[in-house]
Parts: structure tokens; C-alpha cells; sequence
């Protein structure tokens, strides 16, 4: 599809589209900084997104199914993304606690025949409670952790219908590794599985979500960060 046609299709003056479509960018940028440090900026997300939307304005095409809302929220979170892997804000420590976590649950899964507890986990790595659940903030919170980091979408636990809107302009994502993925994430606690559907199904923040399980904040940061690592042991088999 052309550039004229897709724009012509608003028949609005730029500012116009921008103003129409900017709550998008916002709720979007205001999502991610549930889980960002506060060194990242929500101004600096949006203005990020707002390019994203403008190139999402230049490339949609309709005959490939998906609402513009659609495209256009992958492609400003998209935008937002590249922005923060541009920068280079994350300590080496995180990288290397985020390893040794991920080893550490699969050792001990291995061993144990089931998922090990904060506490067991903790042990194996020569820290206490309080020392694991901060490097569970730090890997979470002090990093992007998502779906994207298991070689998936976001979109990836998402509705059935929502996912068959999204792929056309996602690519399609090996059939094999979804299903592993979704086996997986049925095995993780409850309590996991529902911060991850709250978190990237229904969309709510890291707050929300606190008000919704009854803990604070920086606990459900460490769950979703702890139910990102299960899954990441669970699926090393794919990384190779």
C-alpha cells in the first residue's frame, strides 16, 4: 500500500493524526515504565513512540486484517523498545545475576523434579531472601525482561483472537515454540501465571496489578521477574 493511500484514509491534517492517536503512544510508554529503571524518561518513550506511530502511519495496510490501533500499538512499541536497547544503561552485574538465575532454577528443577521456591533458590546461590529478591528487582526492573526475551512477541499469551490480528504484521512465529511456551507457562505457579495474564493480556501495570494479588509493587517486580527466568530455563533448548 502506498504512502498516499494510507495516509489519505485519515483525511486529517498531521497534527490532527497526532493528536488522535497520542493516548495510544502514552498508555503504551506509561505500560513499559512499570518495568524500566528511573533513569529511563516516559517523555523520552513517547517521543519515541510517537515516530513509531508515524511510520506505522506510512506502512499500514489494511487488506492484511488488523485494526490500525493494532499495527500501530506493535509498531510504537517497537520504536520504544529500539530506543532502550540503543542505550547503554544496564550494570554487568545484572547480566550476570540474570544467568546465574536462570541456571540456578534449572539446576535445581532438575534435581528437585519441580519448581524450586524463592528460598531454595536463594540458598543455591549463597544470598539470602532479602539479596534474591533485590537481584530479581534488579534483573527486572534494571532490564527489559519480556517476551521478546524468550525469542516470542509480547503478544505471545495473549487472547487467540488477539494473536491472529497481530501476526500478520508480526511474522509468524514458530508454531513448535509456541506450544512449548504455552506448556510452560501452565506449569508455572499460580500466582506467576497470573501476573503475566494481568501483565500482557489485560495490560495492567506493575501497580495495578499489586492492588489486584494484595502485594506491593516491588513483589509483583520480582514475581514477573521470576516467572520470565522459570520460563527462560524451561525453554533453553530453543536459545541453542
Amino acid at each position: 500500500m502506498n504512502k498516499a493511500l494510507a495516509y489519505g484514509q485519515y483525511k486529517e491534517s498531521p497534527q490532527a493524526f497526532i493528536e488522535r492517536y497520542s493516548s495510544l503512544v502514552k498508555r503504551i510508554a506509561y505500560h513499559l515504565m512499570g518495568r524500566l529503571p528511573p533513569s529511563v524518561q516516559v517523555e523520552d518513550l513517547i517521543q519515541s513512540g510517537m515516530i513509531g506511530l508515524l511510520e506505522a502511519q506510512q506502512n499500514y495496510d489494511p487488506t492484511k486484517g488488523a485494526s490500525f490501533e493494532t499495527f500501530a500499538g506493535i509498531r510504537i512499541r517497537g520504536a520504544m523498545l529500539d530506543d532502550i536497547r540503543r542505550g547503554d544503561w544496564v550494570p554487568r552485574s545484572v547480566y550476570k545475576n540474570n544467568r546465574r538465575i536462570t541456571e540456578a532454577m534449572a539446576q535445581l528443577e532438575n534435581k528437585l523434579g519441580r519448581d524450586p521456591t524463592d528460598t531454595e533458590i536463594a540458598e543455591h546461590l549463597e544470598m539470602t531472601l532479602d539479596q534474591y529478591h533485590q537481584a530479581l528487582n534488579d534483573v527486572n526492573c534494571g532490564r527489559l525482561v519480556g517476551m521478546d526475551d524468550l525469542g516470542v512477541s509480547e503478544d505471545a499469551v495473549t487472547t487467540e483472537a488477539s494473536r491472529e490480528e497481530n501476526l500478520p504484521f508480526q511474522g509468524v512465529v514458530d508454531d513448535n515454540f509456541r506450544q512449548s511456551l504455552a506448556d510452560a507457562i501452565k506449569t508455572l505457579p499460580e500466582r506467576e501465571a497470573l501476573v503475566l495474564s494481568l501483565y500482557y493480556d489485560e495490560e495492567l501495570n506493575l501497580k495495578e496489578i499489586g492492588v489486584v494479588v494484595g502485594v506491593s509493587e516491588s513483589r509483583i517486580c520480582q514475581i514477573h521477574s521470576q516467572a520470565m527466568q522459570r520460563l527462560r530455563s524451561k525453554l533453553t533448548a530453543w536459545a541453542a
